[in-house]
């Protein structure tokens, strides 16, 4: 059994350790990150573009100054139109350099960080395409959710919630659409929007710089797939560990068995194999007397006139054993015979007729010499055919 515990103890300690490495790994993976600066660290293509009021009657002017390892630019708002406007925006492309929409869905936050001089408060969005109302390309129809975000000249880190944006209500008015419905997807956008707010300084050239733009989420298909792991290594072992263990326990208890033959071979005792007159009477009254609950040494001192000493020492030279070891063993060794060989007993009646009248005593003997109870004893025998094979 010691060869099976230690491989089981192995097994153990190996599911143990791929379970934290595979878990780990897993919950490492469900954290998702696209980086869209630099944008050499981009999977996704993209350009920046600048738009200002200027475009539609405004007088405010915006300059792209960097997009490649960061996205920098200046402007200068001007209160000419009614609401003026400068935005400095990443947009999509595909591979051809064309303009595409691209699927976020598995992104909930953007991070970046940001100086701005003088300090300043923009607007971050998304222009994402809505399938009521947009119709591709003309990015007027386009729904353009946003929030807010303070800047100055010592820098801030900014973590924003994609799911947090809002739509301003003039595009639901615009397009006859309810208010209430704010709820946006991520599976087709345009367009990342830095902007200007009302709150930007008017007259001033404002600089911005944007860096380690990146995209952030969260992918539970990963621990999924772990908790799908445990839910088969961890039951597995568990079934390989009880049929191995039942078969390690019965290859025991037979091996038990097989070295514990020569104690119940008092049925053909001889006086040839025992020379001596006081081991063979001592043997021969053992083996026929182990039965009578009344038995132990005292007992056979009296009736054999052999002295207690003198009986162990024989005992113990003939068998290794001491005399009330080796009736244990002679009522034992017996009582696993009967177990096997008469299914109707019950294990108390056996005990009994082995010559034991506390049956939880019985238990107790029987567990420390064969690894199981009576019980589970009678449980291997009837499913010694079964667990024979491979």
């Amino acid at each position: 059994m010691q060869s099976f515990y230690n491989k089981a103890l192995a097994g153990l300690l190996g599911l143990v350790v791929a379970s934290v490495l595979i878990g780990n790994a897993c919950v490492r993976s469900t954290y998702v990150r696209l980086p869209l600066l630099p944008a050499a660290d981009s999977s996704l293509p993209w350009h920046a573009e600048i738009m200002a009021d200027s475009a539609v009657g405004g007088r405010s002017t915006a300059r792209l100054i960097d997009d490649a390892a960061t996205l920098s630019f200046e402007f200068t708002s001007v209160k000419a139109a009614a609401y003026p406007f400068v935005h400095a925006e990443v947009a999509f492309r595909d591979r051809a350099g064309k303009f595409t929409h691209v699927d976020l869905s598995r992104y909930s936050a953007v991070e970046f960080d940001v100086n701005c001089a003088p300090a300043n408060t923009l607007a971050f969005g998304l222009v994402l395409f809505d399938d009521q109302v947009s119709v591709p390309g003309r990015f007027d129809t386009y729904r353009t959710p946003y929030t807010y975000f303070f800047c100055n000249k010592n820098g801030e880190h900014v973590e924003l919630d994609l799911a947090r944006l809002r739509t301003d209500q003039w595009w639901f008015d615009r397009y006859g659409l309810n208010l209430a419905r704010q709820e946006h997807t991520l599976t087709r956008i345009a367009k990342l929007s830095f902007g200007s707010t009302f709150q930007s300084p008017y007259g001033v050239l404002s600089t911005v710089q944007v860096r380690n733009l990146t995209l952030t989420g969260r992918d539970m298909r990963y621990l999924a797939l772990f908790a799908a792991f445990m839910v088969v290594a961890w039951p597995a072992y568990g079934l390989w560990f009880f049929r191995r263990h039942t078969r390690a326990l019965l290859a025991e208890v037979k091996d038990k068995m097989r070295r514990d033959i020569p104690l119940v071979a008092y049925q053909q005792l001889s006086q040839d194999l025992h020379r001596d007159k006081e081991q063979s009477a001592i043997l021969r009254f053992m083996a026929t007397e182990y039965v009578n609950p009344e038995l132990d040494v005292e007992t056979t001192v009296n009736k054999l006139g052999i002295g207690r000493n003198k009986i162990n020492e024989i005992l113990k030279a003939e068998l290794g054993f001491t005399f009330s070891t080796y009736l244990n063993k002679l009522r034992l060794t017996e009582a696993a015979r009967l177990l096997g060989a008469k299914e109707d007993t019950s294990v108390a009646e056996i005990a009994y007729a082995v010559g034991y009248r506390n049956v939880s005593y019985f238990n107790k003997l029987f567990k420390e010499e064969y690894g199981c109870t009576p019980k589970t004893f009678r449980k291997l025998r009837d499913s010694a055919p079964e667990s024979a094979g491979p």
